[in-house]
């Protein structure tokens, strides 16, 4: 009896269900083209329809473990769908309605950037990849970036960065070189006064020692004969220079002898008539002016 009251239910179930079916208004099916519909709001519902499966079919792709095969159908299928989706926004821009396509999501990479993928065609999006359809082999690779190669600097490039603070003219703009070399630059200028006050003390008391006819320290002598040494040395040196710079200065002497202005122009003109000759001349009137010039015994 049980079976039977279980086999009835089943039976009433089915029933109900079929007289539910009946009692609702036939399923409308969406056009298969978008320029068929002629109604802004007919439109603008399927196109929310168009949403709704593309929302639902990106979530299913999210899924990892569905593999290769089923993301790539998956994948497929959304842009069939977004491609189905922009003919209808085109459509209801026709019909007056509003533009859908200026607020259109972006696709990103792995990372979150915005990816910007042409169509090939040139009209609407083109391929893209969604949730786990992005790490299937050969996709994986097209969103990676390509290491940027360092280019190697050429020679106009690194002297293009040269100005005139590489070479130093502008170290003191920001005083802190004055800050830094002011207080050693003072100390050295007053230890060298303080030296110079000291050698010229030693050497007035020298020369007073040897007017008087004094006896000098030999300290103090050293010192003034080791002044007058540098002196000496630095006389020489300049004398060395000097010299130098005339030997250098010495005119350069002619050992072959060279032509005048007055040769210089006969052989030029020698030439030009040589030329004119071959240019205008005939050979018959060559050798009949050569057995002239034999003739006569005339060198040219």
């Amino acid at each position: 009896m049980a079976r039977n009251e279980e086999k009835a239910q089943s039976m009433l179930n089915r029933f109900i269900t079929l007289k539910a079916e009946e009692k609702k208004k036939p399923r409308e099916r969406r056009p298969y083209l978008a320029s068929e519909c002629r109604d802004l709001a007919e439109a603008d519902k399927w196109r929310q329809q168009i949403m709704r499966e593309i929302g639902r079919k990106v979530a299913e792709i999210q899924n990892e473990g569905l593999g290769e095969h089923r993301l790539r159908d998956l994948n497929d299928e959304i842009n069939k769908l977004i491609r189905e989706k922009s003919h209808w926004e085109r459509r209801i821009v026709e019909l007056g309605g509003p533009n859908y396509t200026k607020h259109s999501a972006k696709m990103t990479d792995l990372e979150g950037n915005i990816v910007d993928v042409p169509n090939p065609s040139g009209r609407g999006p083109g391929y893209r990849y969604f949730g786990a359809a992005k790490k299937l082999p050969g996709v994986k690779e097209l969103f990676e970036k390509p290491p940027e190669l360092r280019k190697r600097r050429t020679r106009y490039d690194i002297y293009k960065r040269i100005d005139a603070s590489y070479y130093g003219y502008r170290d003191e703009e920001d005083g802190v070189l004055d800050k830094v070399e002011g207080p050693a630059q003072k100390r050295i200028r007053v230890e060298a006064e303080e030296e110079w006050r000291r050698m010229d003390e030693i050497r007035r008391e020298a020369k007073k020692a040897v007017k008087s006819g004094e006896v000098v320290s030999v300290g103090v002598l050293k010192e003034v004969l080791f002044e007058e040494e540098e002196d000496v040395v630095e006389e020489e040196r300049m004398k060395e220079m000097e010299r130098e710079m005339k030997e250098k200065e010495r005119e350069f002497v002619v050992h072959v002898p060279l032509p005048d202005e007055k040769e210089i122009e006969k052989m030029v003109l020698e030439k030009k008539k040589i030329e004119l000759l071959k240019k205008y001349a005939t050979d018959d009137l060559m050798e009949e002016q050569n057995e002239a010039k034999s003739m006569l015994n005339i060198q040219h």
